[in-house]
């Protein structure tokens, strides 16, 4: 816990526990989302071994890209949200606060529940992490032919209409993050699409 504060100055002081089990519970979530972050590679790992014998060679080597993928996507999307999305929110969230003053304006001091800022982390970790495996779900429908680049391509409108909607409810009420992550998911749709073009089965030729 004192790791994901260490790199927050502008929170130090600022974080307060509301209950006499707050600390502790909090110690256990991040203990358990700290084990299934890094047991995720074991775990799938073994569902690979499991669903690998069944397999033919052309499908293990067509789904092993994936599976590679999946994790470094994931972990690149957190890392995004941690160290570029996480100090411009905050400081956002922390403008509306105040010291008072002459002025008469109402001093608003930031107390804040550890337990409320460990689950805004986990929201915004999970969510950019998330938004990193569009390109790997389109890819993979792509290339099983449930869907296809031209098709894709269409439903670009829509698709970005609905990107704009997840991150506004995905990620917290300011514009920069929102618009950060509907901005990252474009980018990936972008992405799945040319990725799509390649990897898609290819329709045989009219005669």
């Amino acid at each position: 816990m004192e790791g994901l504060l260490a790199q927050r100055p502008e929170l130090q002081g600022a974080i307060i526990a509301t209950g006499l089990t707050r600390p502790f519970l909090v110690y256990l979530k991040v203990a358990m989302f700290g084990a299934g972050f890094m047991g995720f590679p074991i775990f799938a790992t073994q569902i690979w071994l499991f669903v690998a014998p069944g397999l033919y060679r052309s499908e293990k080597r067509a789904l092993l890209p994936f599976l590679l993928a999946t994790p470094v996507l994931f972990v690149s999307g957190a890392a995004i949200a941690y160290y570029f999305v996480f100090p411009v929110a905050w400081k956002f969230f922390l403008s509306y606060f105040s010291a008072g003053g002459e002025s008469g304006a109402l001093a608003i001091k930031p107390q804040i529940d550890v337990n409320d800022y460990l689950g805004l982390v986990m929201k915004l970790l999970f969510a950019f992490g998330l938004t990193f495996e569009v390109p790997v779900l389109l890819t993979l429908l792509a290339r099983v032919g449930i869907v296809s680049s031209r098709g894709l391509a269409k439903a670009r409108r829509y698709a970005y209409v609905g990107m704009f909607v997840v991150a506004a409810v995905l990620a917290p009420p300011d514009v920069y993050s929102q618009c950060a992550l509907a901005v990252l998911l474009v980018i990936l749709y972008e992405i799945s699409i040319f990725v799509a073009r390649l990897i898609e089965p290819k329709k045989p030729a009219e005669v």
